[in-house]
């Protein structure tokens, strides 16, 4: 089973892609920012993590250059970054920040479960590659 890790500081939002996630048939774990993301991701290591820009503490963007830098181990993790802010300034900054996909607000939920069957496909590619060695 896949389990995704749902960062979101807006307790509706975080309740709601739990329950969407979950009825889809992925586990899910929960934040309510970056930092406790971040202790997540390293004492859990998801599969994929769904993350707000826009936090206290430590923001999305934050949380993944983070990762990237300090945690090179975990950056093949993929992130998909969730926030209001639609202007092409920020979608440019978190995919050239790491990020495999990038959603903005409100939330398509089809959209997003699409995204994370690629997310999924691709993670079962990489693990078929690996094996082959």
């Amino acid at each position: 089973m896949v389990t995704v890790l749902c960062i979101e500081d807006e307790v509706e939002i975080r309740n709601l892609l739990v329950e969407e996630l979950s009825e889809a048939g992925y586990k899910t774990l929960e934040a309510s920012n970056g930092a406790e993301g971040l202790e997540m991701i390293l004492s859990k290591w998801p599969d994929i993590v769904i993350s707000d820009i826009s936090m206290p503490v430590m923001d999305g963007h934050q949380l993944l250059a983070e990762i990237q830098i300090n945690h090179p181990e975990l950056s093949n993790i993929p992130f998909i970054l969730l926030t209001a802010l639609t202007d092409r300034e920020n979608t440019l900054a978190g995919l050239r920040g790491g990020a495999a996909d990038y959603l903005t607000k409100p939330l398509d939920f089809d959209l997003l479960l699409a995204k994370l069957e690629g997310c999924v496909t691709r993670l079962a590619n990489d693990k078929a590659v690996h094996r082959s060695f």
